[in-house]
């Protein structure tokens, strides 16, 4: 809706573009997405409107400025490559234990430490060094470190799954990392 993006562009001070480019004094309808999805992230939006958003579709605050309008968009644009894993943060598990790799029963075990997990596929084999944080994080309503297991029950993991896995169990260390950010 143009009627919007001018009044936010009238609040910010900056000029909408519809294609991206480095001009400061601009922005363009990725930045407008990237401060969205900032803000869809936010630890603050999600509780004060947590109720609301289970039943209707989110409201979005205009941005109080520039600066913060900035700041949000390049937290969320940072967010969304992660989880389009465009961004892949360095991998924080390991997988060394040789096997069939076949998903039999996702089971937990405390690792070394009292925040890390040993995440068992099966009785020889499992993701080692599993942060507590990405376990049980919530994204909507469910755990994707767990459901992405769960999901492949039956199955024999490639290599590249395993590596894929390991990824999302980064990316979603990075996501509280960047969530935090926002709320700043």
């Amino acid at each position: 809706n143009m009627e919007i993006v001018g009044e936010i562009a009238d609040r910010i001070g900056l000029t909408f573009e519809a294609e991206p480019n480095d001009n400061e004094g601009a922005f363009s309808p990725f930045d407008l997405l990237d401060y969205i999805y900032g803000i869809l992230h936010s630890p603050s939006y999600r509780e004060r409107f947590n109720e609301f958003l289970k039943v209707d579709f989110p409201r979005i605050p205009y941005p109080a400025d520039a600066i913060e309008f900035k700041r949000i968009a390049k937290i969320g644009e940072e967010l969304r490559k992660v989880h389009l894993m465009e961004i892949k943060p360095s991998i924080m598990t390991q997988f060394n234990v040789d096997g069939s790799r076949i998903v039999e029963a996702v089971k937990v075990t405390d690792g070394d430490s009292g925040d890390l997990y040993k995440v068992w596929i099966n009785d020889k084999q499992y993701f080692d060094g599993v942060p507590r944080l990405a376990w049980e994080f919530y994204i909507g309503g469910y755990q994707p470190a767990q459901k992405w297991l769960k999901d492949r029950k039956g199955m024999t993991l490639e290599w590249d799954d395993v590596m894929h896995y390991q990824r999302i169990i980064s990316a979603l260390c990075k996501t509280n990392e960047l969530m935090s950010k926002i709320d700043e």
